[in-house]
């Protein structure tokens, strides 16, 4: 009896239910105390550090035949996140992702105002892409819009448009304040039409 507890303990360890459950799952990936909605969807690369308390979630909820979640190898994604696709979300390689950041490709219809929100369907917005190497801040909420590759998201930010690569963003709706210039090799403030200073 007692080995066979050794050995169960052993493959539980080895092997927790997220590794033999989800999409695909690379090496030396670690997911703690992740909460999982549609396994199944979700494929995540090689180490890849999801923080604990976080929410990955890949749903149907707006009649996509083939919804997706995937965070590619090197990503670190913070406490208490919550990601959540219906069509397509990607996560790009070696981002840095802080704590209590939302992803979302959709949200709650309020068009009826005879229903509550909470009784509405769910409305498909966007596919969201975070590309390469791109850091996103605490707080901040992504929806529907993607961020370039590098490009860095001031906390508290609600990016609800494109950002293109090699940008800083802030605010509520997120504005680009600097790009990298790629003549003089360095961040350059902007104007509010994306004009170097």
């Amino acid at each position: 009896m007692l080995r066979k507890i050794q050995i169960l303990t052993y493959y539980l360890f080895k092997y927790p239910f997220y590794k033999v459950s989800l999409g695909k799952i690379g090496r030396s990936s670690r997911l703690i105390k992740t909460t999982i909605d549609g396994h199944s969807r979700i494929f995540i690369g090689s180490k890849v550090y999801i923080n604990d308390k976080g929410w990955l979630a890949c749903e149907p909820l707006t009649g996509e035949a083939n919804p997706k979640l995937i965070i590619n190898d090197g990503t670190y994604i913070g406490r208490f996140c919550h990601i959540y696709a219906t069509s397509k979300i990607e996560i790009g390689k070696k981002v840095l992702i802080a704590d209590k950041v939302y992803i979302s490709d959709n949200l709650h219809s309020y068009d009826n105002i005879d229903l509550p929100v909470i009784d509405q369907p769910i409305k498909q917005t966007n596919q969201v892409f975070i590309g390469d190497g791109a850091w996103l801040g605490e707080n901040v909420c992504v929806i529907g819009a993607s961020v370039g590759k590098h490009s860095v998201i001031g906390a508290n930010a609600v990016v609800t448009k494109d950002i293109p690569d090699l940008c800083v963003a802030i605010g509520s709706p997120a504005i680009i304040i600097k790009r990298y210039n790629t003549e003089t090799k360095q961040w350059q403030k902007t104007d509010k039409d994306g004009q170097f200073i």
